[in-house]
């Protein structure tokens, strides 16, 4: 039995590209029924992230399989496969090992050192254990490279200098703006990024946070936690003209602002702008 990869990431796709072959959390369980009922492919994880969009397969045709998986990308998001397989790589055995621990460890993220791969990659195995597309030997290989993260983490310093992208929106967010002290923050989602963004925009001055959700009560919680106010997403675009800055991170298949709301919203301003941010894939904004 052969472990193999196929994906693409930011370092092969833009986010135009990307997008279109993300996964929707809420409905992963089609995919991955369908992805082991491939010929040939006996266990399936998919990891989908802002940034790359992965399979991890076992199989005894290693062509075959690498084939079948690209074509998979393309049929299931109805792409053109000429137009999608340039952006495609595929590992397998040795290489595919090592570019799965690459990745948990965060040495081959955007920003290396960042923490939320790891996590990430833990939910997506948690989803293949919940769905029975994972089997023995994709289950040991993950466990191993979760270990291998948390070595790296641990005794190595990669995480010391290490920023979020949650961080490094903030912190353009300041330059841009020239300072934080007298912005209102929107924040569009109530998942890790929207609360390590919450955290960064108040240490870094901000007056305060407004948190929408599909689901209010995880707006309520986020709010709570940062002395904020929830909105209910419904209400969004009455409140949106309140925001000096929006930071977008949801996992909406489909846009949420779009230029009629933005320009609404700046309308009510008297033509003050805002700062939108959008780290959703695929984009929110």
């Amino acid at each position: 039995m052969n472990i193999i990869v196929v994906g693409l990431s930011h370092k092969t796709a833009t986010v135009e590209v990307r997008e279109k072959v993300a996964f929707s959390p809420n409905e992963i369980e089609k995919p991955l029924g369908q992805l082991v009922r491939l010929e040939g492919i006996i266990e399936g994880v998919i990891v989908s992230t802002c940034n790359r969009v992965e399979i991890y397969a076992t199989t005894r045709d290693i062509a075959g399989g690498i084939a079948r998986l690209k074509r998979f990308l393309a049929d299931y998001h109805h792409l053109p496969f000429e137009s999608l397989e340039p952006h495609l790589y595929s590992y397998h055995a040795e290489a595919a090992i090592r570019h799965v621990f690459r990745v948990a460890s965060s040495l081959d993220s955007m920003i290396v050192g960042e923490p939320q791969i790891l996590g990430q990659i833990k939910t997506s195995y948690g989803y293949a254990a919940e769905y029975k597309s994972s089997g023995i030997i994709l289950n040991r290989f993950l466990h191993k490279a979760f270990s291998v993260a948390k070595r790296v983490r641990t005794e190595t310093r990669i995480a010391s200098s290490a920023v979020s992208v949650a961080f490094a929106a903030v912190e353009l967010a300041k330059k841009i703006l020239g300072g934080l002290s007298d912005k209102t923050v929107m924040l569009i989602g109530a998942g890790e990024m929207c609360e390590l963004a919450a955290k960064h925009f108040l240490n870094s001055g901000a007056k305060g946070v407004l948190v929408t959700n599909r689901t209010f009560e995880r707006a309520e919680r986020l709010a709570e936690e940062f002395a904020g106010e929830a909105i209910r997403f419904e209400s969004l675009f009455e409140h949106l003209h309140r925001a000096d800055i929006v930071l977008s991170s949801t996992g909406a298949p489909h846009c949420i602002i779009g230029p009629k709301e933005a320009e609404d919203a700046v309308k009510r301003r008297r033509s003050k702008p805002i700062f939108f941010i959008d780290i959703a894939v695929p984009r929110d904004i």
